[in-house]
């Protein structure tokens, strides 16, 4: 009886093909066939119709007596054709506490809450930027927080420390031995780039040690009684006040061109158009906490301590970008096929012979590499010009505020005139100057965070570009026209903060389309020779044209107006060459490695050489 039961139970259906010749059971279908008999509460002959319609037919001739394992696969097609419109990001809805937990963003945040941030989100930084890549892109911009964030702050005791140890007359002589260390600095740079070995990301360890141990090193020698502060008789023969000034200088020019060319290697056009405007924001925040954090506790913690602040940011940015580099790894790390040098293979004889020199070969040769040059340093002529106009006009506005008279130590008895201000109109430039700063900074902030990215991922890069030396040209024709104070402020604080916001983003996403050797050879001269003598142009202008304010703005803004207009010309150039490298491939550089390549001995016998 029992036996009978159990044949039974491995009877196939009618139909069934699982049947051996001479009606004996198959064993392959023993246990995998579905009952015949519609479960409890099943759905009726049109209910599984219906299915069959939406999910396509059955594979063979089975109605109900299908393999369950080609029933699990028909179900997970059917399964996979449901809309993922309720699906949320993996970033904002992992669990807190295990599997099965509450999101954070269900436990936090009321559904209207996520559904308006997730909508500002894809307005302001787009697809390329989803919330589980901007953990990534944070991590690398504290990176860029810590290294701007300890600039300034050392930037704000560069002039009074110098001052305080070598006088005041020391300041311009400082400026020109600035060059000559910060091109020191840029060859042991170059030098390392071309080391077999050293990924490039290593780079911020060495520098970053460097310079904790120098800035670690000036602070202790501050305190010393007869070396340091405590000796209040100024003297250009002190050493420490020289090695100060250049250390900041060089670490400023140095770094920053660094980071940028790291975060060029690392990020591709999309995501730099979504994130490079949240890198800036982050870069903006550092540029104002640094400097307020000296003001804050310069009295309590002293100069001294202020100055070891800024060692520790070393430290710091090193902590940060190795956190980075072990979480997401770098180009470098990442590609399998990427030279293990960290600038070229070991087999490129030439362009290591080239050396620190090599950005500036790199630089003459290409014209889009210039086109980077002019977008990157020519607007600081026009800077230079109206900046120091402001300053012209805001020392002759709070002279004649608070004018100088007979008594006071800005009177000259033998010609009984005002030799200078007053002590009120310098405290009131003073708090004007600072106003600027504050104002300069909160707009670049503003703008970094909430337009940068929407505005070159709805315009494109190539009109993108055509912004800003358009505003250039706007403010220079704004300024000429109505020189007033307050006219000039304005033009000034648009110029510098679209110049953080706007300018500097666009122009590293330039060095998309362009080998390793120029974003960090032929930028690194760029970026630190560039913008200085862009500066050192628009200070001769200025020097020529210093006696009048009226003649300055006159002059000055023809001169201003002629660079912007070249800067527009530029602009179109470069949006048009940049548009037609990314889409067609082309990296500018890359042929002086392919000539290296073919010039270099192959262990392959010549008809196996293919072009890449």
């Amino acid at each position: 009886e029992e036996a009978r039961k159990l044949a039974a139970s491995v009877a196939p259906s009618r139909g069934d093909s699982g049947m051996e010749e001479g009606g004996t059971p198959s064993w392959s279908s023993m246990g995998t066939a579905t009952h015949t008999a519609a479960p409890r509460g099943g759905r009726s002959g049109g209910e599984d119709d219906a299915d069959e319609a939406l999910t396509g037919p059955r594979r063979g001739s089975r109605a109900k007596g299908d393999d369950i394992y080609e029933q699990a696969e028909l179900d997970e097609r059917a399964n996979a054709g449901r809309s993922d419109r309720d699906a949320d990001d993996d970033f904002l809805d992992a669990p807190l506490r295990g599997k099965g937990g509450p999101s954070l963003s269900d436990r936090f945040f009321p559904p209207w809450v996520r559904r308006a941030a997730f909508a500002l989100h894809s307005r302001l930084y787009g697809d390329s930027l989803p919330p589980s890549e901007v953990a990534r892109t944070l991590l690398l911009a504290s990176t860029l927080f810590f290294l701007i964030g300890g600039y300034w702050s050392l930037r704000s005791l560069k002039d009074p420390v110098l001052t305080a140890l070598c006088g005041v007359s020391a300041i311009p002589k400082a400026k020109m031995l600035s060059v000559f260390v910060v091109l020191g600095v840029v060859s042991i740079y170059n030098k390392l780039l071309d080391r077999e070995g050293l990924q490039r990301h290593r780079l911020f360890y060495v520098f970053g040690t460097f310079y904790f141990v120098l800035f670690s090193s000036i602070a202790a020698l501050l305190t010393h009684p007869t070396i340091g502060l405590a000796n209040q008789v100024p003297d250009p023969s002190r050493v420490l006040g020289w090695v100060s000034y250049c250390a900041i200088e060089s670490f400023g020019s140095v770094m920053v061109s660094l980071f940028w060319s790291f975060a060029n290697s690392n990020f591709d056009l999309e995501t730099a158009k979504s994130s490079y405007g949240l890198l800036v924001a982050t870069a903006q925040l550092g540029s104002i906490l640094g400097p307020t954090l000296v003001k804050r506790y310069a009295a309590t913690w002293g100069v001294p301590g202020c100055y070891m602040l800024g060692a520790v940011s070393m430290l710091l940015l090193q902590g940060t970008m190795r956190a980075y580099v072990s979480i997401y790894g770098t180009d470098e790390t990442n590609d399998p096929t990427a030279s293990s040098s960290s600038a070229d293979p070991p087999k490129k004889k030439k362009k290591a012979k080239a050396g620190v020199l090599e950005g500036l070969r790199l630089f003459a040769k290409y014209d889009y590499v210039k086109g980077i040059f002019a977008i990157s340093c020519l607007f600081m002529v026009e800077v230079t010009i109206v900046d120091y106009t402001m300053k012209v006009l805001a020392r002759d506005h709070f002279a004649a505020v608070h004018p100088c008279e007979r008594g006071m130590s800005c009177w000259d008895a033998a010609t009984d005139t005002a030799a200078g201000m007053s002590e009120d109109a310098t405290a009131s430039f003073t708090s004007f100057m600072g106003l600027f700063g504050q104002a300069t900074n909160i707009l670049s902030f503003v703008l970094s965070l909430l337009g940068t990215s929407a505005v070159i991922r709805t315009l494109g890069l190539r009109y993108a570009l055509l912004l800003f030396p358009s505003l250039c040209l706007g403010v220079i024709i704004m300024v000429r026209f109505y020189p007033t104070l307050y006219c000039v402020f304005l033009a000034m604080m648009l110029l510098k903060a679209n110049s953080y916001a706007l300018n500097n983003p666009t122009k590293e996403m330039l060095y998309q389309p362009t080998s390793p050797a120029v974003r960090y050879k032929a930028k690194s001269w760029i970026d630190i020779f560039g913008a200085r003598g862009s500066k050192a142009l628009g200070s001769v202008v200025t020097n020529a044209f210093s006696d009048n304010a009226a003649v300055l703005v006159q002059n000055g803004s023809l001169v201003g107006m002629a660079v912007a207009s070249f800067l527009i010309w530029n602009a179109r150039f470069m949006g048009r060459k940049f548009e037609e490298y990314t889409s067609s491939g082309h990296v500018v550089g890359g042929e002086d490695e392919e000539e290296e390549d073919a010039s270099a001995p192959s262990p392959l016998p010549p008809p196996l050489l293919s072009r890449s």
